[in-house]
């Protein structure tokens, strides 16, 4: 989010959580990307707040209602109101329970494939309308075809991420192998470890494709536990996704600190799979 939002945003939170009959006098920047992530107190809410033009959040609510009802490792909204968005202020607010963070240990590959594997068998019993995973891929070969908006990318590496993007979306997309509801970006960002085990969070980049696209956010620990994978597609996956992902950090307007010297080093890595491939 732009810094010149975050005041707004902030307010925008607070204002929303207090109408709703929630004790709020601070609010804690938890993490800011393409949404702001704050912890309400001391009412101990959690906000996820994003300008009205950029939200998916109707659709990340509905979603994780229903998997939470399943019994899928969600987080979950916040019990005490209405589980709905709310818009203040050119923004929308959403309103999660906070998980206390357990850091006193790195989490086993072998939780985490459980877990994963738990969320996509609750993903595969819903039916709903979400992208290919080859859309995403798409994009991000736009974008790297996009002079104006990735101009500082260097025609070399224009190339490289163009052609495997390109290509490698399109083999994996030919293989025919069994596709469902994913989660998109299941990456230790997006994994909370609480005392009630870990959790997954921020669901708006839900897609199909096979379970492979997911692993491959993964650590490479975590695909070695997870049942009946096709190895060969992760392999190409684990090249596809970081190509997508560099691709962003390219953007003009990519806001990660330190995001161009990511989209080098990764770049290097891209360019080692490519030559073991």
């Amino acid at each position: 989010m732009q810094a010149s939002e975050v005041p707004r945003a902030v307010a925008a939170a607070m204002s929303t959580a207090s109408s709703l009959g929630l004790t709020v006098d601070d609010a804690l920047v938890l993490h800011d990307s393409n949404k702001l992530t704050l912890r309400l107190l001391p009412c101990d809410v959690l906000a996820r707040v994003a300008p009205v033009a950029q939200q998916v959040a109707r659709f990340e609510i509905e979603l994780a209602q229903r998997l939470a009802e399943s019994g899928c490792p969600v987080a979950a909204l916040e019990p005490r109101v209405e589980p709905r968005v709310h818009e203040r202020d050119g923004f929308v607010v959403t309103l999660w329970t906070y998980h206390e963070p357990v850091t006193s240990r790195e989490v086993p590959p072998a939780d985490y494939a459980h877990a994963l594997e738990r969320l996509h068998a609750g993903m595969r019993e819903l039916d709903v309308p979400t992208p290919h995973f080859t859309d995403r891929v798409e994009q991000a070969r736009q974008l790297v075809a996009d002079r104006d908006r990735t101009p500082a990318l260097a025609d070399a590496d224009r190339e490289l991420l163009g052609d495997t993007l390109r290509s490698l979306g399109r083999v994996i997309g030919e293989r025919g192998g069994a596709e469902q509801l994913l989660h998109g970006e299941p990456h230790p960002g997006n994994v909370l470890t609480t005392e009630n085990g870990l959790l997954f969070i921020d669901l708006e980049t839900c897609c199909r494709g096979p379970v492979e696209f997911d692993l491959a956010h993964t650590p490479e620990e975590v695909g070695e536990h997870y049942p009946d994978v096709d190895q060969d597609v992760l392999r190409e996956c684990r090249i596809l996704v970081p190509a997508m992902v560099t691709a962003w950090r390219w953007d003009r307007d990519d806001q990660l600190p330190d995001g161009r010297r990511l989209g080098t080093e990764w770049l290097g890595r891209i360019r080692a799979a490519l030559d073991r491939r």
